[in-house]
């Protein structure tokens, strides 16, 4: 399996361990309306603000 990079917050690399799982958390907890709603995503100590644009780019992968 490829592996799926994405950045945090601070521009610092972050490999996704199960895209499945984090979609969902993302789409369940951090949208409104099917878009990113600016929340802030916590991972493992990383931070993700979801917005629209992240949020179209997770869908992508």
């Amino acid at each position: 399996m490829k592996k799926i990079i994405i950045k945090d917050d601070n521009g610092k690399d972050y490999e996704i361990k199960d895209i499945i799982e984090f979609k969902k958390h993302i789409k369940v907890f951090h949208t409104l309306c099917g878009e990113g709603d600016n929340s802030l995503h916590e991972e493992n100590g990383r931070f993700f603000t979801v917005t629209k644009e992240f949020y179209r780019q997770i869908k992508l992968l």
